[in-house]
């Protein structure tokens, strides 16, 4: 009997033993798959990081040597060009921005000085703010004495003048918006003449013959139409904004008038 006890303690030990070393296994084997994972998404991220860079430096790596692929002599006076536009179209775009003003709360702070302190005061609303309407304002009020009509009259002429202030440079943008696809469509005629002259040399019209020319002749008409549809988003956004505010100036001025009128300052 204390044999057949002693058989069923030590089997008893041994498989206890033996679940102990299982589970132990188990746990370990858990925690290396749950690093897996971990140790392959780092290096999956890295990979993806790896590939991102090397596309990005390849993708410029690529626009250099098109560049240089198109010929030095018509490439830079294109990049001359669209550097030129988008110096000019941005700067346009800050002072647009700049002249907006709230027009609606102006003739407020206008009909609200002209009832507590007359024209004076209205004057010195329209001088302490900045842009064309504001500028237009200060006009017309200065001729208030002179009767409506010469108020009427002073704000037309004067906005003329702001008119021409807000379009300064866009003559300039159309011009690069002609002259990069025409200097393009130059340097497509030079590399077709350049590819038939290497066929006159050669005596032959194989593709090796006349590749050079072509690459230069379809590399500089692309640079070329670039330019040109870029420069091209900028002035139209920029028409668009100067057709606002001239709008605005336009239905400013009129409500101006009215308030003159209705406070019978001038007749």
């Amino acid at each position: 009997m204390k044999k057949l006890l002693t058989v069923l303690v030590f089997l008893g030990v041994i498989a206890f033993s033996s679940s102990q070393s299982y589970a132990q296994t188990d746990t370990t084997q858990a925690a290396t798959e749950e690093v897996a994972p971990v140790e392959a998404a780092a290096s999956d991220v890295a990979a993806v990081e790896e590939v991102a860079a090397e596309d990005e430096q390849s993708f410029h790596q690529g626009i250099k040597d098109k560049f240089i692929e198109g010929g030095s002599e018509f490439m830079w006076p294109i990049l001359i060009c669209l550097i030129l536009g988008l110096a000019i179209s941005i700067e346009r775009i800050i002072t647009l921005n700049l002249a907006t003003t709230n027009t609606d709360k102006l003739l407020a702070r206008i009909e609200d000085a002209l009832a507590k302190g007359g024209i004076e005061a209205a004057k010195d609303v329209t001088k302490n703010t900045k842009g064309p309407v504001a500028s237009i304002f200060t006009q017309g009020l200065m001729r208030s004495s002179e009767g409506i009509d010469m108020v009427e009259k002073s704000i037309v002429s004067y906005g003329g003048v702001e008119m021409a202030r807000l379009e300064k440079g866009l003559i300039w943008i159309s011009l690069f918006i002609s002259l990069g696809p025409m200097l393009g469509f130059f340097g497509t005629v030079i590399g077709m003449v350049q590819a038939f002259d290497a066929i006159e040399a050669a005596g032959d019209i194989s593709p090796q013959v006349v590749a050079g020319g072509m690459k230069v002749a379809l590399i500089t008409t692309v640079g070329g139409l670039i330019v040109g549809m870029t420069l091209q988003i900028f002035y139209n956004y920029l028409v668009s904004k100067i057709d606002s505010l001239v709008n605005s100036m336009e239905d400013a001025s009129i409500t101006l008038v009215d308030i003159l009128v209705k406070h019978k300052l001038s007749k």
